[in-house]
C-alpha cells in the first residue's frame, strides 16, 4: 500500500479555526507528526492506534532538527502510512513546509498541502484590527522579523518597508522588536506610527499591547511581553476602538485547568474558552478498555433480556452504545428495557444515541438514583444491568440489591493515570499557576493529587458534585466551590458566578 503525507495547517490556536480538510486528515492519520500546539483538542481527533510523534518545534527549542523531521516523514510514508504533518498556522507561511514538501518530492513520495489560517491574519482580527479598510489604504505587507537571527545582515529591505503604504504585519519579531522599529524609523517611517502586538492570538492567553514605533519596544519590555506574537503597523490600528471583541469576555485573563481525559475534555474546554478563559488542558486520566472484554460484550449482547439498564457515567454510555451498534444494526434490538441515568449529562449522552431515558433523579448521584427507585418504582425481582467502570463505588449494586432487584454488573471501561503531557500543561501549571482547577469526578481529584504538583496560591478547586467534593477534602483541598447543578454546565455557571462576584 502506498503512503501519503498531508502537510496540514493547524491554524492559529483556536481549534474552531482548523479547516474541515485538516480535521479530516487528522481523523484518518496512521501517524501524526506535530509541533507545539496551542490546543490538545486536535490530538483527540485521531483514530485509535494512531502513532503521535511530538517533534516539539518552538521558537528556539526543537526536539528534532528540521533535517531529521524531513527524514522522519519520508520513512513513515515509505512504510505505507497516511502521515499528517501538523504545523501551526499555515504550513507555507514563514514555516518550513516547503522544505518538507521538497524532501518528500525528492524521495518520490505522495504528498498534499492543506492550507491553514495563519496567525498573521487571525491575530489582528481577534484583536479587533481589520486587515484592510478603505480609509487606510489598499495595500497589505507581511514580513518575517526572524530572518536575520543566524545571518550577519538581514534580507529585509527596510527602506522599501518604511515607504510601503497601507498596513504592515510581521511575525516572529518580538525578540528583535527594538531593532525592527529602529530600522523602520531610520529609513523614513514616522516614529508616531501606531503599532500593536498580539501574543497567543485566538487563545485564552491572548493579550494585545499598543504603542508607536518610537515607544513600543519600551512598552513590551515593561510588560515582559514575549513571543509568540504578531505585530501590526499602521493607522488602521485606530479601528480597535470600534471593533475590539475577543478580549472583552467575562473570563478574560482567568487561567483555568481542565483535568478530564483527552476524549472528554473538549466540551468543558470549549465552553470556558468561549467565555475568554485561558484553559490549560491537563488530562490526568484516560479511559481504557475493560480487562474482561468478552464479559463486557456478553452483557451488551444480552441487554434485551433485562428490565432496567442503569448508567452512572457518560463514559459508560458511550462505551456501551458504541459496542451495541457494533453488534446490532437495529436500535430495536435493545428490546423493552427501561433506562435510568444518574444525571442530566448522562441523560444527554444516552439521548444522543436516540434512546429515551425513563428515570433521572433530582440528586445527581448514586444515592439520589437509589432514592428515586425507592420512591417511584418497585424493582422487586426486576433484572437490572448496571454499566460501570472497574473499581466503582459499590453503593448502587448494594442499594439496588437491598430493594430486592437482581443486579448484574457490566464493566464497560477502566480508568488509568494519563502518562502523556502533549502540550506541556504540567510545566505551565507549575510555572504560571492557575485561578481555578476543575474536577469532574473523584477520579480526576485522585489522579491530579497523585501528580504531586504544588497547589497554586489562591487557586480554587471547582467540584462537579458532593462525591468529588468529599474526595477533594479527603486529599486536603479546602479552597473549593461545588457546582449547584452537577453537570458541565453547572461547573461553568459556578466559575462565572465566582468571578462575577470577585
Amino acid at each position: 500500500m502506498s503512503g501519503i503525507c498531508y502537510l496540514a495547517g493547524a491554524g492559529p490556536g483556536d481549534p474552531g479555526l482548523v479547516t474541515l480538510k485538516a480535521k479530516q486528515c487528522i481523523e484518518q492519520a496512521d501517524v501524526l507528526v506535530f509541533d507545539a500546539l496551542s490546543s490538545a483538542e486536535l490530538l483527540t481527533w485521531v483514530k485509535p492506534g494512531c502513532e503521535k510523534i511530538d517533534v516539539g518545534k518552538r521558537a528556539a527549542d526543537h526536539k528534532l532538527p528540521q533535517d531529521q523531521i524531513n527524514q522522519l516523514l519520508v520513512e513513515k510514508v515509505r512504510e505505507g502510512n497516511v502521515v499528517v504533518r501538523l504545523k501551526g498556522g499555515d504550513p507555507m507561511i514563514f514555516g518550513r513546509g516547503g522544505e518538507e514538501a521538497a524532501a518528500l518530492s525528492q524521495a518520490g513520495l505522495k504528498f498534499e498541502i492543506v492550507p491553514g489560517i495563519s496567525s498573521a491574519f487571525a491575530g489582528p482580527i481577534y484583536a479587533g484590527i481589520p486587515l484592510t479598510h478603505r480609509e487606510y489604504g489598499s495595500q497589505l505587507t507581511v514580513f518575517s522579523g526572524h530572518d536575520s537571527i543566524d545571518k550577519e545582515s538581514s534580507d529585509l529591505d527596510y527602506a522599501q518597508l518604511a515607504k510601503a503604504p497601507g498596513t504592515k504585519i510581521f511575525l516572529m519579531g518580538v525578540a528583535r522588536l527594538r531593532e525592527i522599529t529602529a530600522k523602520l524609523v531610520e529609513h523614513g517611517a514616522e516614529p508616531a506610527t501606531p503599532i500593536a502586538l498580539t501574543r497567543w492570538a485566538t487563545t485564552g492567553r491572548q493579550k494585545t499591547i499598543t504603542g508607536t514605533l518610537a515607544d513600543i519596544a519600551d512598552i513590551a519590555e515593561a510588560e515582559n511581553f514575549k513571543a509568540p506574537a504578531v505585530g501590526v503597523i499602521g493607522h488602521i490600528i485606530n479601528e480597535m476602538e470600534n471593533i475590539e471583541w475577543y478580549e472583552k469576555r467575562p473570563l478574560k485573563g482567568k487561567r483555568i485547568v481542565v483535568t478530564r481525559s483527552q476524549e472528554q475534555a473538549p466540551e468543558l474546554v470549549n465552553k470556558l474558552s468561549e467565555l475568554g478563559a485561558d484553559v490549560i488542558e491537563l488530562p490526568v486520566l484516560k479511559i481504557c478498555d475493560p480487562v474482561d472484554k468478552q464479559g463486557f460484550a456478553e452483557c451488551v449482547v444480552n441487554v434485551h433480556t433485562y428490565d432496567w439498564l442503569v448508567f452512572s457515567s457518560t463514559n459508560g454510555v458511550r462505551r456501551f452504545f458504541d459496542a451495541f451498534f457494533a453488534l446490532y444494526k437495529d436500535a430495536r434490538s435493545l428490546g423493552g428495557v427501561r433506562i435510568a441515568a444518574v444525571g442530566p449529562g448522562t441523560q444527554a449522552a444516552i439521548e444522543s444515541y436516540r434512546f429515551a431515558v425513563d428515570l433521572v433523579p433530582e440528586r445527581h448521584i448514586a444515592e439520589g438514583l437509589l432514592e428515586t427507585f425507592q420512591n417511584e418504582h418497585s424493582i422487586d425481582s426486576q433484572t437490572m444491568l448496571w454499566v460501570r467502570p472497574e473499581n466503582a463505588r459499590p453503593v448502587l449494586v448494594d442499594g439496588l440489591t437491598e430493594q430486592n432487584a437482581i443486579v448484574d454488573e457490566c464493566i464497560a471501561y477502566r480508568i488509568e493515570a494519563e502518562k502523556d503531557d502533549p502540550t506541556g500543561a504540567v510545566e505551565r501549571l507549575s510555572e504560571e499557576g492557575a485561578d481555578m482547577i476543575t474536577f469532574t469526578s473523584s477520579s480526576t481529584a485522585k489522579y491530579f493529587h497523585d501528580l504531586g504538583l504544588p497547589w497554586p496560591g489562591d487557586c480554587v478547586a471547582v467540584s462537579i458534585g458532593p462525591i468529588t467534593t468529599a474526595k477533594l477534602k479527603d486529599l486536603g483541598c479546602d479552597q473549593l466551590i461545588e457546582a449547584e447543578s452537577h453537570s458541565i454546565e453547572g461547573i461553568v455557571a459556578a466559575i462565572v458566578d465566582q468571578f462575577s462576584g470577585s
